[in-house]
C-alpha cells in the first residue's frame, strides 16, 4: 500500500505503526529486550515462528520503521539499517561474498572502501579489481570466473564522476553479478538506483539522510532474498544502528527532497561561480556543461546533488592556504550536513590511499572538496573569496 502513495509522503509517514498510546510521532523504543507471555510465545518468536521483537541488536520497532520507510523511498523491497555506512558495506559484502570471490569496483570510491577491500576483504582471499567509474570496457574486461559483486558510487567522491547504472546492471545481469551502487551523493530524492536495475544500494544515512550531522549511521536496501543474508550477518555481528539514531535519521527523511534540491540549487550556482575564478584550474560537478558526464548525469539524476570540488593553482601549499583562511565554513571531511563544509581529499578522506592510488583517482594536491550546506550562497562565496584572495 505505501508504494501507492508520492515520495513526500512517503517520507513523511511510510512504516510508521502507532502504539496504542495513538502518538503523532514516532516513539523511541529505547530498550534492550523485550517481554514475552509465556515460554511458549518466547519460543515461537525465537524460531521465526511469530513475529515479535527479540533483542534491540536485531529487532527494535524505532529501527523497524526507519528501514520500512527508506526501503519505501528507495524502491526496495527491504531495508536492513547498520551503525554507519561503512557498517552497511562490510555487512553487505560478508553477507553475500565467499572466500576466493572477486569484486569489480570503480576506483573513485570514499578512501576507506578501499581500505576494507584491499586491507580486510583481502585477508580473506576475495581480491578487488578497480576501473574507471565510466568505462564499460574496463568494468567487462576485469569481470573474472569468480566475479560477484560490482560496486560503483556515483556521483562519486570528490570528483563527481558518473557511471550508467542502466549498463552497469545489464552488465552485472549478463554475468551473475550483483551491482551494488553507493546512492550517498544523490539519496532517493535525485536518484533511484533499483529503478534501473541495481540489485543492491548502499547508504551512509550519516551524511543527507540526517542531514543535520547529528548521528552515524548506514542502511542496505535491496530484494528480500539479499537482505535476508545482510540481516543474518547483522544479526550475529551486530554492527546495528541504534534506535535513538533510527529517530533522528526517520526526522531527517521527512525534509528529504526539500533539502537536496535546497543544496543541489546552491551547488549548481557555487560551481558556475567558481569557475570564473582565476585561481580556480577546473572545477568538478556534474551539474556543469563543462562535466564531460553532464548528459548522463541529466538522465539519471533529478538533480546534481551539493558536493563539488576544484582544483587550484599552487597545489598542496594554495589549497591548505584557502581552507585556512575560511571563517564562516567548516573544516571537516563530514558532508551532507545543512552547514556548508571544506576539506582537503588528499590529506584526509583519502589520505591513507597510496599516491598512485590518488592519481589514479584523479585526486591532486590542489584539489578541494566542498559540500554546499543551507546558508545563505552570498556568504558562502564571501569566505570561499577570502580564501581566493588569500
Amino acid at each position: 500500500m505505501e508504494h501507492e502513495f508520492g515520495f513526500d509522503t512517503l517520507a513523511v509517514r511510510a512504516g510508521q505503526r502507532r502504539t496504542n498510546e495513538g502518538e503523532q510521532g514516532e516513539p523511541i523504543f529505547t530498550t534492550s529486550s523485550y517481554v514475552f507471555q509465556s515460554a511458549a510465545e518466547a519460543a515461537a518468536v525465537f524460531a521465526g515462528e511469530q513475529l515479535g521483537n527479540i533483542y534491540s541488536r536485531f529487532t527494535n520497532p524505532t529501527v523497524r520503521t526507519f528501514e520500512q520507510r527508506l526501503a519505501a523511498m528507495e524502491g526496495g523491497e527491504r531495508c536492513v539499517a547498520t551503525a554507519s555506512g561503512m557498517a552497511a558495506i562490510l555487512s553487505c559484502c560478508m553477507a553475500l561474498l565467499n572466500a576466493g570471490e572477486h569484486i569489480v569496483s570503480s576506483r573513485a570510491i570514499f578512501g576507506s572502501i578501499t581500505v576494507l577491500f584491499n586491507d580486510h576483504l583481502g585477508r580473506f582471499g576475495i581480491e578487488t579489481s578497480y576501473v574507471a567509474p565510466g568505462d564499460l570496457d574496463a568494468w567487462e574486461h576485469a569481470i573474472q570466473p569468480n566475479t560477484r559483486l560490482l560496486f560503483v558510487e556515483t556521483p562519486s567522491n570528490p570528483m563527481a564522476e558518473i557511471a550508467d547504472i542502466t549498463a552497469l546492471a545489464e552488465l552485472a545481469r549478463a554475468h551473475d553479478c550483483l551491482l551494488v551502487v553507493d546512492n550517498c551523493f544523490c539519496t532517493p530524492a535525485l536518484q533511484l538506483p533499483l529503478a534501473m536495475g541495481a540489485d543492491i544500494v548502499i547508504h551512509s544515512a550519516t551524511k543527507y539522510i540526517d542531514g543535520q550531522g547529528r548521528a552515524i549511521g548506514g542502511a542496505v536496501i535491496g530484494a528480500d532474498e539479499h537482505m535476508e543474508k545482510v540481516y543474518g550477518f547483522l544479526r550475529t555481528a551486530g554492527p546495528s544502528m541504534s534506535p535513538f539514531n533510527a529517530w533522528i535519521f526517520l526526522k531527517g527523511l521527512e525534509t528529504l527532497r526539500l533539502r537536496m534540491e535546497a543544496h543541489s540549487a546552491s551547488a549548481l550556482s557555487l560551481a558556475l561561480w567558481l569557475e570564473q575564478q582565476p585561481q580556480v584550474k577546473r572545477v568538478y560537478y556534474s551539474g556543469l556543461t563543462s562535466h564531460p558526464q553532464h548528459e548522463l548525469a541529466k538522465r539519471q539524476q533529478r538533480a546534481f546533488g551539493g558536493v563539488l570540488a576544484f582544483e587550484l593553482q599552487g597545489g598542496k601549499e594554495a589549497a591548505w592556504r584557502l581552507v585556512d583562511s575560511t571563517k564562516m565554513i567548516s573544516i571537516t571531511a563530514n558532508l551532507g550536513d545543512t552547514k556548508t563544509t571544506i576539506t582537503h581529499p588528499a590529506t584526509t578522506t583519502h589520505g591513507r590511499l597510496t599516491p598512485d592510488a590518488r592519481t589514479s583517482a584523479g585526486i591532486s594536491d590542489g584539489l578541494i572538496r566542498i559540500a554546499v550546506g543551507l546558508e545563505d550562497l552570498s556568504d558562502i562565496k564571501a569566505d570561499i573569496k577570502r580564501g581566493l584572495r588569500s
